[in-house]
């Protein structure tokens, strides 16, 4: 798990999504691990955005839309957040763990 900028933090995604393989992916925490916004790669090609925070809410995108929607998100989820957690994982069930609050 590591803390990375907000300004890079889209850069550091596509990144961890192109060394991951399905059906794993990234999920993105607030630093207080109350707020996510998870990823996960599907065998077709596709992504499905889970969000858990503000809004809870699924949908699937296209690679290509996910930087757009990704910047949406970002701010309505972390919206005075200067450092977001990313873990990688290898399996959607990991996603339903208790997170460690601060």
């Amino acid at each position: 798990m590591a803390l990375v900028n907000r300004e890079s933090v889209i850069t550091q995604v596509r990144r961890l999504l192109r060394k991951t393989a399905p059906p794993g992916g990234v999920e993105m925490m607030s630093y207080k691990r109350n707020r996510t916004i998870a990823l996960i790669l599907r065998e077709n090609g596709a992504i499905l955005v889970r969000e858990r925070g503000y809004v809870t809410g699924e949908q699937e995108v296209a690679p290509e839309e996910l930087g757009r929607l990704l910047k949406t998100l970002i701010r309505r989820e972390f919206p005075r957040s200067r450092k977001i957690r990313l873990h990688r994982f290898a399996d959607p069930a990991e996603l339903d763990r208790i997170h460690q609050k601060i």
